[in-house]
């Protein structure tokens, strides 16, 4: 496993020990406890909130049963951690860690960045999946989501004879299936407060792979609803993070973008057409939202994987907003703001920025970003040589490399495109490469296998 030292501090400061299966406070599940009047909005007054109980006090009552696990199980931990070696492990790109990050092998030169691949939240995630299926033989066990954005690491739950709750559209599942005395796995993105509601009420063991820093958005959005505020999410309102967070709140609105952010800060400022506001957020906000009372006080929170210095700039977009409608002095009691933005997302980011300020110096011929085709995260590190104007590559594995001189990649628009890879076959390469929060270095290893595979194959021709 690789730990940078902020990633060693957010272990530290996100649980009671730096060991990666310390849980979060106690288990999991009780009798869910009644809630007041659902017409009990985020506007009243803060003295009322204290009255009724949040759904964050709802989750932590869920998390006290003893058939609730984020803990991991020891007895089949060596057993795990062999496995995950063995799948995951790249001797390759140990190589490459020691030698400053750069090889050159078969005509390729390859320069890595500093940070990439499995952060920690991740790999307990895996560990504790892998450990529920050791631990519990013979019990069916079920995962509400894919686990991860990886297909390698879903395609082997799936070889481990996990269910994968059956989506049914418009984000309903089907949850039919699941007996009683099954296990039920919550992925690293989370699950959402009503699926945590339902599985309270059946008979089932559950374990929560859910990473810290997506708890931890929680907690913020917990926050502006005690406050009073309407929580303003840097997010795709479609993602399963994001579906998670927002079950968790009472008025939100999701932006995907600076574009939507400006949209958002204009009807603060200036009101507008509230109809055609509605339409184009139609799906991106709590039910019954109201533009016009909803967004006098906001607090902003993100999904976990988005691009920090959107996330950021959104906020000065906030910010500003709410000084141009309340003034300089009134503004901080009109909006909120925390950083939720992973360190592992941010360490990634930062490092293939450094790449592409030394594009010129090194002679990049292109970068190369491995990772699932729906991970947030490793999109969002494609864009960075895209607006850069380098040429780059988003694959999900290595057989995107064809032998015959193609590459089948993600756009920046999300479109998946095959197109001739290496522009010229003669000429030695020179290439960056990173991965997303959610690939394992083997994936990198085997990317990297197959263009020195299609070089030195290229060259065996010639001779």
């Amino acid at each position: 496993m690789k730990f940078t030292s902020s990633s060693l501090l957010a272990i530290v400061s996100l649980a009671t020990s730096s060991h990666a299966f310390t849980p979060l406070p106690n288990g999991y599940r009780l009798a869910v406890p009644p809630s007041s009047s659902s017409s009990l909005r985020m506007s009243t007054e803060v003295t009322d909130e204290t009255k009724r109980v949040t759904k964050k006090e709802k989750r932590l009552q869920y998390m006290k049963s003893p058939s609730f696990y984020r803990q991991g199980f020891k007895d089949v931990r060596p057993a795990v951690e062999k496995s995950m070696g063995e799948q995951f492990k790249s001797s390759l790109v140990d190589e490459l860690k020691s030698n400053d990050f750069v090889i050159e092998k078969d005509g390729v030169r390859v320069h890595l960045a500093k940070d990439f691949g499995f952060c920690w939240g991740v790999e307990r995630s895996i560990a504790l999946a892998y450990e529920a299926v050791e631990h519990f033989p013979g019990k069916t066990v079920h995962i509400t989501n894919e686990l991860i954005h990886n297909p390698e690491v879903n395609d082997r739950l799936h070889e481990m004879n996990v269910q994968f709750i059956e989506k049914l559209g418009e984000g309903k599942k089907d949850f039919s299936k699941i007996g009683e005395g099954d296990v039920v796995i919550l992925p690293a993105f989370g699950a959402s407060f009503e699926e945590m509601s339902l599985l309270n009420s059946k008979n089932v063991d559950v374990v929560d792979t859910t990473c810290p820093w997506v708890s931890k958005v929680w907690n913020t959005v917990d926050t502006h609803q005690r406050k009073g505020l309407t929580s303003v999410i840097h997010g795709k309102y479609g993602h399963e993070e994001t579906v998670a967070t927002t079950s968790f709140c009472e008025d939100y609105i999701c932006v995907k973008d600076i574009k939507e952010a400006e949209m958002v800060a204009d009807y603060i400022v200036n009101g507008g057409d509230k109809e055609k506001f509605l339409k184009y957020f139609e799906k991106a906000v709590s039910k019954g939202f109201d533009p016009d009372t909803m967004l006098n006080k906001v607090g902003l929170a993100n999904q976990t994987t988005m691009y920090k210095k959107e996330t950021r700039a959104i906020g000065q977009l906030m910010q500003k907003a709410m000084m141009k409608k309340f003034g300089p002095v009134e503004a901080k009691d009109h909006y909120l703001e925390f950083d939720t933005i992973c360190d592992a997302t941010q360490e990634r980011q930062d490092a293939i920025h450094e790449l592409v300020e030394n594009a010129d110096s090194l002679g990049l011929d292109f970068i190369l970003v491995v990772g699932g085709w729906d991970s947030s995260n490793t999109a969002h590190l494609l864009e960075i040589p895209q607006k850069a104007g380098i040429r780059s590559f988003h694959i999900n594995k290595a057989t995107c490399i064809g032998a015959d001189n193609t590459i089948t990649h993600r756009t920046i628009k999300g479109d998946i495109v095959t197109e001739k890879f290496l522009d010229d076959l003669e000429k030695k390469v020179v290439m960056g490469v990173t991965s997303g929060a959610s690939t394992p270095d083997k994936a990198v290893q085997d990317s990297l296998s197959q263009i020195f595979l299609l070089k030195k194959v290229h060259s065996g021709s010639d001779e």
